[in-house]
């Protein structure tokens, strides 16, 4: 399958993605980038950013330097109501609300939120805080082309809705076990989903995330569905 011209997808390592569009605007995917062990040492910094968009509060996927970054490159903030709330308590203002079934647009694109499931919080000086569940989000990167980004999560029956309704032509899903869904339950989203590529991530960079790639595509390999599985700091380019 070819990406719409002008889309590029990076893949940065574990969780995090970087989505440069046809229109020229750049969104940042679960950016955890400083202590990131698999993210290439060059794109460790970000000199410009339209959007972020947060799927849960965990430290591998909220980088710590996110207000920094999002302060100085003027860029906007998508993040589950709770993570709102931290970061606006650590002075950030520019969150575009949004909640679990809702569509907005921001930075060129459509985002529309859906639920995941997996236990979150924030790690903060004095502890875990601000609890809540983690989310996903279908992004429409380019008129009738969407990526949907499932974050950490197991798998879910309404992913046959999400499917059904938005039609994803690419799914990111996690496929290592133990803190998400591993590659058995991802090869049964993916059909649900019914997306031709998936895109797995949150393997491989901790020893007790044991799913592979491997693995997804045995599970698949008689459905026609492409396992594009990307290294860090690997770019995808239409």
């Amino acid at each position: 399958m070819d990406l719409p011209k002008g889309l590029t997808i990076t893949f940065l390592g574990h969780a995090s993605f970087r989505l440069d569009t046809p229109v020229g605007k750049i969104i940042y995917v679960d950016a955890w980038l400083d202590q990131n062990p698999v993210c290439p040492e060059e794109m460790k910094k970000i000199d410009r950013a339209d959007l972020f968009l947060v799927t849960h509060g965990h430290g591998d996927h909220l980088d710590n330097d996110l207000v920094e970054i999002a302060t100085r490159t003027k860029a906007r903030v998508i993040a589950p109501a709770a993570v709102n709330q931290y970061l606006k308590a650590q002075g950030l203002d520019q969150m575009d609300f949004l909640q679990n079934g809702g569509t907005t647009e921001s930075a060129g694109v459509k985002v529309t939120m859906t639920q995941a499931y997996h236990a979150s919080h924030v790690n903060t000086p004095g502890g875990p805080a601000y609890p809540h569940a983690a989310v996903g989000y279908v992004v429409e990167v380019a008129p009738d082309f969407r990526i949907y980004f499932a974050g950490d999560t197991g798998i879910f029956g309404d992913m046959k809705l999400i499917g059904d309704i938005y039609h994803p032509q690419i799914s990111v899903l996690p496929i290592g076990d133990r803190a998400t869904m591993g590659p058995l339950q991802a090869s049964h989203a993916v059909r649900m989903l019914q997306s031709p590529v998936v895109i797995p991530f949150h393997y491989g960079t901790f020893p007790f995330l044991t799913g592979t790639a491997e693995q997804l595509k045995e599970l698949v390999k008689d459905d026609k569905i492409w396992v594009r599985d990307m290294k860090a700091g690997e770019s995808w380019r239409g």
